[in-house]
Order: structure tokens, then sequence, then C-alpha cells
């Protein structure tokens, strides 16, 4: 499906801050940043899952959809996605995690990006902890490209979660904003696995 926008500059002249989306950022100096995008109605549960991974300790950016209809519209692919805050915040960090949606009904993370090393800590630490990991056959949903967001680090390199429905299924009582206020123990293990390897 092709974006309704291909900038912030375009989405923002159409939709208004604070009414059809809102922003959330939490800098925490000299740590790796854990992004969703696609937060909120847009991709249901990366915002939440984000957001417990970075906790108290590393930098957190969140943009979401704040209606119950249209979250599509909101969408903007990694490689064009330039919301400030969030350019900003990626620029001034020495890693990024992006944690994206994806579509597929079984429980699977596919792990893309540039930061190998990253990358290798949590294939291992969540194939340990009993979660499948592979990686997307779609090209656009790896990561790879130095425009994607995640690899707009200072060291040039993150990693991008996608994260599929069954799995973030499994993670609440449903993917509604009052579902996802019920998180399961499945979704606990899964915030262990990312800050183990992160940290």
């Amino acid at each position: 499906m092709v974006d309704k926008y291909r900038s912030f500059a375009e989405l923002v002249s159409n939709e208004k801050q604070d009414q059809d989306f809102r922003v959330h950022t939490q800098k925490r100096s000299g740590t790796i940043v854990i992004i969703a995008p696609h937060g909120g109605g847009i991709e249901p549960g990366t915002s939440e899952i984000a957001e417990a991974i970075a906790s108290e300790d590393l930098s957190f950016y969140a943009f979401e959809r704040m209606k119950s209809t249209g979250n599509r519209d909101l969408h903007i692919t990694s490689t064009r996605f330039d919301e400030p805050q969030c350019m900003a915040l990626v620029s001034a960090s020495p890693g990024a995690i992006s944690v994206h949606g994806e579509d597929s009904e079984h429980e699977v993370v596919f792990l893309g990006g540039r930061d190998a090393a990253m990358l290798n800590r949590l294939r291992n630490t969540l194939a340990r902890r009993g979660f499948t990991v592979e990686s997307h056959e779609d090209p656009l949903l790896q990561g790879q490209d130095l425009g994607n967001m995640c690899n707009k680090t200072k060291n040039g390199a993150g990693v991008q979660l996608e994260i599929s429905k069954g799995l973030r299924l499994s993670f609440f009582k449903s993917l509604s904003r009052i579902g996802r206020g019920s998180r399961t123990e499945r979704f606990e293990a899964f915030v262990a696995a990312l800050r183990e390897a992160i940290l």
C-alpha cells in the first residue's frame, strides 16, 4: 500500500498534532534509542513494546495515531520518515532499534538492519528465550537501506524489528487501545530478552 504522505512536512500540513497524532520523546544521553515510528493505532502494540524496552535507562521515541479510524493514513515508510524530533534523537545516539508491526498471523520476529553485532545478540537471545526469529523475504522490510531511520545513528547502523501480528496478539489482551493496556507474560519475556541483548 502506498503512503498517503511522503514526508512529515506533508503530513503535518494536513493533520493536527495532539488531535490526530502525538509524539513522545525521552532523551537519555549516550544511550541507544528505541523507536516506534508507527505507534498508536498505526501498527498497534509497537509503541507499548518500544517504551517497555527503553524503560528508565534508554532513549525513547514514538509517533502515535490518536484517532480510531484512518490509522494507515499516518504511516510514513522508514526510508522517508523524517519527523524532526526523531531525526535529532537518532542522529545523536550511538545506535537505534526501530519497532514495527508486520502482518503475518504466525508468531515471529523478523530482524533487519545494518548493526551486525546487535543483530547477532538479539537473534541469539530471542531464540534462547523461545521466540522464532527470521529474516523477512521482502527487501523493503529488511532495514538495510542507509536512508532507513534506524541507520541514521552516529555509527550509521541500527536494527529494525518487524513483529508479526500473531506475536503482538500474544502480548496483549487484544490490539485495541483498551486491550493493549493488559499485557501478558509473553510480553514481559520478550521485553526482558531484548533488554538482555541490548544491555
